[in-house]
Protein backbone atom coordinates (compact mmCIF):
# COMPACT_ATOMS: atom_id res chain seq x y z
CA UNK A 1 0.00 0.00 0.00
CA UNK A 2 1.73 2.92 -0.78
CA UNK A 3 1.61 5.57 2.16
CA UNK A 4 0.77 8.71 0.12
CA UNK A 5 -3.48 7.84 -0.58
CA UNK A 6 -5.77 9.84 1.25
CA UNK A 7 -8.99 7.51 2.34
CA UNK A 8 -11.71 9.80 3.36
CA UNK A 9 -14.44 8.91 5.69
CA UNK A 10 -17.60 10.74 4.93
CA UNK A 11 -21.15 9.71 7.02
CA UNK A 12 -23.95 11.70 6.50
CA UNK A 13 -24.46 14.58 3.77
CA UNK A 14 -27.51 16.76 5.54
CA UNK A 15 -28.42 20.79 6.00
CA UNK A 16 -29.55 20.05 9.28
CA UNK A 17 -28.79 16.35 10.71
CA UNK A 18 -29.76 14.95 14.03
CA UNK A 19 -28.02 15.12 17.05
CA UNK A 20 -27.36 11.38 16.40
CA UNK A 21 -25.24 11.99 13.64
CA UNK A 22 -24.42 15.77 13.19
CA UNK A 23 -20.77 15.61 14.31
CA UNK A 24 -19.55 13.16 11.67
CA UNK A 25 -22.22 14.83 8.83
CA UNK A 26 -21.11 17.60 6.40
CA UNK A 27 -22.97 20.19 4.44
CA UNK A 28 -23.85 19.25 0.86
CA UNK A 29 -21.93 22.63 0.39
CA UNK A 30 -19.30 21.16 2.08
CA UNK A 31 -19.40 18.32 0.26
CA UNK A 32 -19.14 20.44 -3.55
CA UNK A 33 -16.57 22.29 -2.54
CA UNK A 34 -14.17 19.46 -1.34
CA UNK A 35 -15.14 17.89 -4.80
CA UNK A 36 -14.38 21.14 -6.53
CA UNK A 37 -11.14 21.38 -5.02
CA UNK A 38 -10.08 17.80 -5.43
CA UNK A 39 -10.92 18.42 -9.05
CA UNK A 40 -9.15 21.68 -9.31
CA UNK A 41 -5.83 20.00 -7.90
CA UNK A 42 -6.03 16.91 -10.31
CA UNK A 43 -6.73 14.51 -7.68
CA UNK A 44 -7.90 11.06 -9.42
CA UNK A 45 -10.59 9.13 -7.53
CA UNK A 46 -10.63 5.39 -6.76
CA UNK A 47 -12.74 2.74 -5.19
CA UNK A 48 -11.75 1.06 -1.84
CA UNK A 49 -11.20 -2.23 -3.83
CA UNK A 50 -10.05 -0.93 -6.60
CA UNK A 51 -7.07 1.15 -4.19
CA UNK A 52 -6.58 -2.27 -2.27
CA UNK A 53 -6.37 -4.43 -5.77
CA UNK A 54 -4.16 -2.13 -6.75
CA UNK A 55 -1.38 -1.60 -4.31
CA UNK A 56 -1.57 -5.36 -3.60
CA UNK A 57 -0.99 -6.21 -7.22
CA UNK A 58 1.53 -3.43 -8.59
CA UNK A 59 1.55 -0.52 -6.32
CA UNK A 60 3.43 1.66 -9.27
CA UNK A 61 -0.19 1.00 -11.18
CA UNK A 62 -1.57 4.22 -9.96
CA UNK A 63 -3.03 7.45 -11.24
CA UNK A 64 -1.88 10.85 -10.39
CA UNK A 65 -2.76 12.11 -6.92
CA UNK A 66 -5.43 9.08 -6.19
CA UNK A 67 -7.67 9.75 -3.12
CA UNK A 68 -10.78 7.56 -2.17
CA UNK A 69 -13.78 9.19 -0.82
CA UNK A 70 -15.87 6.61 1.22
CA UNK A 71 -19.26 6.80 3.05
CA UNK A 72 -20.58 4.86 6.12
CA UNK A 73 -23.86 3.53 7.18
CA UNK A 74 -25.55 3.78 4.49
CA UNK A 75 -28.03 7.41 5.26
CA UNK A 76 -30.73 8.32 2.80
CA UNK A 77 -28.77 11.97 1.84
CA UNK A 78 -26.21 9.76 0.29
CA UNK A 79 -28.07 8.81 -2.38
CA UNK A 80 -30.22 12.36 -2.48
CA UNK A 81 -27.37 14.58 -1.80
CA UNK A 82 -24.30 12.94 -2.42
CA UNK A 83 -24.34 11.12 -5.18
CA UNK A 84 -25.57 13.66 -7.95
CA UNK A 85 -22.45 15.74 -6.32
CA UNK A 86 -19.87 12.83 -6.78
CA UNK A 87 -21.65 12.39 -10.58
CA UNK A 88 -21.03 16.23 -11.43
CA UNK A 89 -17.42 15.95 -10.29
CA UNK A 90 -16.66 12.84 -11.76
CA UNK A 91 -15.64 11.30 -8.54
CA UNK A 92 -16.16 7.36 -8.29
CA UNK A 93 -16.71 6.51 -3.68
CA UNK A 94 -17.49 3.42 -1.75
CA UNK A 95 -20.78 3.41 0.26
CA UNK A 96 -20.70 1.05 3.67
CA UNK A 97 -23.73 -0.12 4.16
CA UNK A 98 -25.30 -1.51 7.31
CA UNK A 99 -28.01 -4.09 6.02
CA UNK A 100 -29.89 -4.14 8.54
CA UNK A 101 -30.75 -0.54 9.26
CA UNK A 102 -32.19 -0.08 5.44
CA UNK A 103 -35.54 1.46 5.88
CA UNK A 104 -37.02 -2.03 4.07
CA UNK A 105 -35.26 -4.46 5.87
CA UNK A 106 -38.57 -5.55 6.99
CA UNK A 107 -37.71 -8.86 8.65
CA UNK A 108 -34.23 -8.55 8.50
CA UNK A 109 -34.02 -5.19 10.45
CA UNK A 110 -31.48 -5.16 12.73
CA UNK A 111 -29.96 -2.63 14.60
CA UNK A 112 -30.84 1.38 15.71
CA UNK A 113 -30.42 3.37 12.54
CA UNK A 114 -29.34 6.75 13.99
CA UNK A 115 -31.09 8.62 10.77
CA UNK A 116 -33.26 8.28 7.52
CA UNK A 117 -31.68 5.28 6.05
CA UNK A 118 -31.75 4.26 1.96
CA UNK A 119 -34.03 1.89 0.97
CA UNK A 120 -32.93 -1.37 -0.99
CA UNK A 121 -33.88 0.25 -4.46
CA UNK A 122 -31.45 3.19 -3.60
CA UNK A 123 -28.64 0.81 -3.02
CA UNK A 124 -28.99 -0.63 -5.92
CA UNK A 125 -28.91 2.56 -7.95
CA UNK A 126 -25.79 3.16 -6.30
CA UNK A 127 -24.23 0.43 -7.65
CA UNK A 128 -25.65 0.65 -11.17
CA UNK A 129 -24.56 4.69 -10.92
CA UNK A 130 -20.76 3.08 -10.78
CA UNK A 131 -20.18 3.71 -7.37
CA UNK A 132 -18.91 0.73 -4.83
CA UNK A 133 -21.51 -0.73 -2.41
CA UNK A 134 -19.61 -2.39 0.71
CA UNK A 135 -20.58 -4.25 4.27
CA UNK A 136 -20.33 -2.53 7.00
CA UNK A 137 -21.68 -5.27 9.21
CA UNK A 138 -25.41 -6.11 9.35
CA UNK A 139 -26.33 -4.43 12.84
CA UNK A 140 -23.80 -2.22 13.25
CA UNK A 141 -22.52 -3.09 16.38
CA UNK A 142 -19.11 -3.27 18.37
CA UNK A 143 -17.06 -5.94 16.95
CA UNK A 144 -14.68 -7.14 18.91
CA UNK A 145 -17.58 -7.44 22.23
CA UNK A 146 -19.29 -10.00 20.20
CA UNK A 147 -18.51 -13.86 20.58
CA UNK A 148 -17.11 -15.67 18.02
CA UNK A 149 -20.89 -17.22 16.82
CA UNK A 150 -22.29 -13.52 16.70
CA UNK A 151 -19.70 -12.00 15.23
CA UNK A 152 -19.48 -14.20 12.54
CA UNK A 153 -22.96 -13.98 12.01
CA UNK A 154 -22.44 -10.13 11.54
CA UNK A 155 -19.83 -10.30 8.63
CA UNK A 156 -20.88 -13.18 6.74
CA UNK A 157 -25.12 -11.87 6.68
CA UNK A 158 -24.45 -8.41 5.46
CA UNK A 159 -22.11 -9.83 2.77
CA UNK A 160 -24.87 -12.59 1.53
CA UNK A 161 -27.42 -10.24 1.57
CA UNK A 162 -25.27 -7.18 -0.35
CA UNK A 163 -24.55 -10.50 -2.80
CA UNK A 164 -28.41 -12.03 -2.98
CA UNK A 165 -29.82 -8.29 -3.79
CA UNK A 166 -27.58 -6.66 -5.45
CA UNK A 167 -25.87 -9.36 -7.91
CA UNK A 168 -22.34 -7.91 -6.87
CA UNK A 169 -19.53 -9.34 -5.33
CA UNK A 170 -18.47 -7.89 -2.12
CA UNK A 171 -14.81 -8.24 -0.89
CA UNK A 172 -14.39 -5.57 0.90
CA UNK A 173 -15.62 -4.17 5.08
CA UNK A 174 -15.50 -1.46 7.09
CA UNK A 175 -15.57 -1.85 10.52
CA UNK A 176 -18.30 -0.28 12.83
CA UNK A 177 -16.78 2.41 14.88
CA UNK A 178 -13.59 2.28 12.53
CA UNK A 179 -12.29 -0.44 15.30
CA UNK A 180 -10.91 -4.01 15.21
CA UNK A 181 -8.77 -6.45 17.26
CA UNK A 182 -6.55 -8.97 15.84
CA UNK A 183 -9.73 -11.69 16.18
CA UNK A 184 -12.23 -9.38 14.11
CA UNK A 185 -9.41 -9.18 11.37
CA UNK A 186 -8.69 -12.98 11.64
CA UNK A 187 -12.69 -13.51 11.15
CA UNK A 188 -12.78 -11.16 8.77
CA UNK A 189 -10.31 -12.58 6.55
CA UNK A 190 -11.78 -16.61 7.30
CA UNK A 191 -15.41 -14.72 6.02
CA UNK A 192 -14.37 -14.40 2.69
CA UNK A 193 -13.34 -10.59 2.99
CA UNK A 194 -10.38 -9.33 0.95
CA UNK A 195 -9.67 -6.07 2.80
CA UNK A 196 -11.23 -3.67 5.52
CA UNK A 197 -11.32 -0.32 6.45
CA UNK A 198 -10.60 1.12 9.69
CA UNK A 199 -10.16 4.79 10.81
CA UNK A 200 -7.18 5.29 12.74
CA UNK A 201 -6.82 8.82 11.31
CA UNK A 202 -3.92 7.83 8.92
CA UNK A 203 -2.11 7.07 5.54
CA UNK A 204 -1.60 3.55 4.72
CA UNK A 205 2.28 2.61 4.54
CA UNK A 206 3.07 -0.03 1.52
CA UNK A 207 3.29 -3.15 3.99
CA UNK A 208 -0.30 -2.36 5.68
CA UNK A 209 -2.16 -5.15 7.14
CA UNK A 210 -5.18 -5.44 4.44
CA UNK A 211 -7.37 -6.01 7.09
CA UNK A 212 -6.95 -2.79 8.66
CA UNK A 213 -6.64 -0.22 5.87
CA UNK A 214 -6.79 3.33 7.69
CA UNK A 215 -9.08 6.53 6.69
CA UNK A 216 -9.00 10.06 7.51
CA UNK A 217 -12.29 11.46 8.73
CA UNK A 218 -13.91 14.68 7.18
CA UNK A 219 -16.59 15.54 9.55
CA UNK A 220 -19.38 19.13 10.03
CA UNK A 221 -16.17 21.06 11.80
CA UNK A 222 -13.53 19.98 8.84
CA UNK A 223 -12.50 23.91 6.93
CA UNK A 224 -12.22 24.33 4.10
CA UNK A 225 -7.81 24.66 4.94
CA UNK A 226 -8.11 22.07 7.44
CA UNK A 227 -9.46 19.41 4.06
CA UNK A 228 -7.41 20.81 1.96
CA UNK A 229 -4.52 19.42 4.50
CA UNK A 230 -6.23 16.10 4.77
CA UNK A 231 -6.36 15.40 1.48
CA UNK A 232 -2.61 16.45 0.46
CA UNK A 233 -1.65 14.51 3.88
CA UNK A 234 0.18 17.80 5.35
CA UNK A 235 0.54 17.58 9.06
CA UNK A 236 -1.72 14.58 9.63
CA UNK A 237 0.14 13.71 13.27
CA UNK A 238 -1.28 17.61 14.15
CA UNK A 239 -4.75 17.90 12.16
CA UNK A 240 -5.65 14.34 14.33
CA UNK A 241 -3.32 14.59 17.95
CA UNK A 242 -6.74 14.50 19.93
CA UNK A 243 -8.25 12.07 17.68
CA UNK A 244 -5.63 9.42 18.10
CA UNK A 245 -4.99 10.21 21.39
CA UNK A 246 -8.55 9.16 22.21
CA UNK A 247 -8.42 6.23 19.87
CA UNK A 248 -5.38 4.89 21.66
CA UNK A 249 -7.60 5.45 25.23
CA UNK A 250 -10.79 3.45 23.89
CA UNK A 251 -8.85 0.56 22.95
CA UNK A 252 -7.46 0.33 25.93
CA UNK A 253 -11.14 0.22 27.59
CA UNK A 254 -12.27 -2.00 24.81
CA UNK A 255 -9.82 -4.69 25.23
CA UNK A 256 -10.28 -4.94 29.20
CA UNK A 257 -13.99 -5.25 27.97
CA UNK A 258 -13.48 -7.86 25.39
CA UNK A 259 -11.66 -9.83 27.98
CA UNK A 260 -14.22 -9.81 30.56
CA UNK A 261 -16.73 -10.38 28.18
CA UNK A 262 -14.91 -13.74 27.17
CA UNK A 263 -14.21 -14.88 30.85
CA UNK A 264 -18.08 -14.72 31.84
CA UNK A 265 -18.73 -16.28 28.55
CA UNK A 266 -16.34 -19.07 29.73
Amino acid sequence: MTNVVPILMYHSVKEDPPATTRKLSVRPEQLRSHLQFLRENGFTGLTFTDLCNRARHDACDMPERPIVLTFDDGYADVHEEALPLLAEHGFPATVFVTTGWLRDSGMEAAGRPLDRMMAWTQVRELADAGLEVAAHSHSHPELDQLSDRALRAELIHSRSLLEERLGIEVPSLAYPFGYSSRRVRDATAEAGYQQAAAVMNAVAERDADPFAVPRLTVRRSTSPTLFRRIASCEELHRVFRIDRALTNGWTVVRRSRSLMRRVRRG
